[in-house]
């Protein structure tokens, strides 16, 4: 029990301080080569001028860069694979108890968040280098959405195929089996948290709202004797704390895409290999809700001659609209983010 305990705590406090170490170096580079948007927001998802939405994305005027996901993912990075390296080095000391790469926990969501990273990544360079229409350039909607497609196509076929996983458990009443339906679900699931990364809007929001979501599945883990899937999932943790650090504001930095697809991509992957998938939109409600609204508004404008749900979509961005000052929006997103993810993990633990 001690040193699960240790395994989990360790490599977490390590990742935190890989991240605040790092984090002068990623700045100083990213100031240097003028790593923020080209141009602001010009117009919303249906195509329309976006006036409301240009005022509040206005980080190309603040000049404030993007790829702050980097450090992220990038302490997560260090941490699993020092690691391992340590226990593979000396297979007989405490490092070899430490190690938690295990192809049966920890490979699937690591090369998830690792592709997710990467790509995202290639969207935040684009969007620093060209102007567009819509989130002032980058890659588009229809090409995120068709990469993080086959991530999860792959993901589910790897579930479906090597580990066997065929089945949902539903909270309070037991598992169902899906068969060969279990792929397109994974690819739902992870198509639908990947929409709630948009919550990345407001200087210090989507950091405190992941290490919630990411905790909540630690604990889940934990209980359910997946120790090497809670010490990935509290690493996360330590790596989301070393970047909000820098995030609150005012902001150092922003999120941006390689840190929202790796996160939202490999939070997905957690999701299943804990079964706990049914209580991942309590759990992270706030990332469902996020992308809802946007959802809601943009049919609403089509279906009611133009008329508008909310002020302005996202919903932080709505708050913000009628007179929240940022950090009220985010201050109390996090208290939400917290209470949801208790929620959440009762359920799970006792369904």
């Amino acid at each position: 029990m001690t040193i699960n305990v240790v395994k989990i705590f360790l490599p977490t406090a390590f990742a935190f301080f890989v991240g605040i170490m790092g984090t002068p170096f990623l700045t100083a580079f990213l100031y240097k080569h003028k790593m923020w948007k080209v141009s602001g927001v010009k117009k919303t998802l249906d195509g329309r001028e976006a006036t409301i939405s240009s005022k509040l994305h206005n980080d190309e005027e603040r000049k404030t860069p993007r790829m702050g996901g980097v450090v992220v993912w990038g302490s997560v990075t260090i941490t699993v694979l020092l690691f391992f390296v340590l226990s593979e080095l000396f297979p007989s000391s405490v490092f070899s108890k430490l190690s938690f790469l295990s192809r049966n926990q920890t490979w699937l969501p690591f090369l998830t968040l690792i592709a997710g990273a990467l790509f995202g990544l290639i969207d935040d360079y684009l969007v620093c280098r060209e102007a567009g229409s819509y989130m002032g350039g980058g890659l588009s909607l229809r090409i995120r959405l068709a990469f993080v497609s086959l991530l999860a196509a792959i993901g589910g076929w790897w579930f479906y195929v090597k580990l066997g996983v065929d089945s949902l458990h539903i909270p309070f009443a037991g598992d169902i089996h899906l068969g060969i339906f279990f792929i397109p679900l994974f690819i739902i699931v992870m198509i639908g948290i990947y929409s709630g990364g948009i919550i990345d809007g407001v200087d210090g929001l989507s950091g405190g709202v992941f290490a919630s979501i990411f905790s909540a599945y630690a604990v889940i883990a934990f209980a359910q004797g997946q120790i090497d899937l809670a010490a990935f999932s509290t690493v996360v943790v330590g790596g989301l704390l070393a970047f909000l650090w820098f995030n609150i504001p005012p902001a150092r930095f922003f999120n941006s895409e390689t840190g929202t697809m790796a996160l939202t991509t490999s939070l997905t992957v957690v999701a299943f290999l804990t079964k706990a998938v049914l209580v991942l939109p309590i759990i992270a409600f706030l990332l469902v809700i996020t992308s809802a609204s946007s959802l809601i508004q943009i049919l609403s404008k089509k279906f009611r001659n133009g008329k508008k749900v909310f002020v302005v979509a996202p919903l932080h961005n709505h708050f913000q609209a009628i007179g929240w000052p940022p950090y009220k929006v985010t201050m109390r997103y996090w208290v939400l983010s917290v209470i949801f993810a208790i929620i959440g993990t009762i359920i799970a633990l006792i369904g």
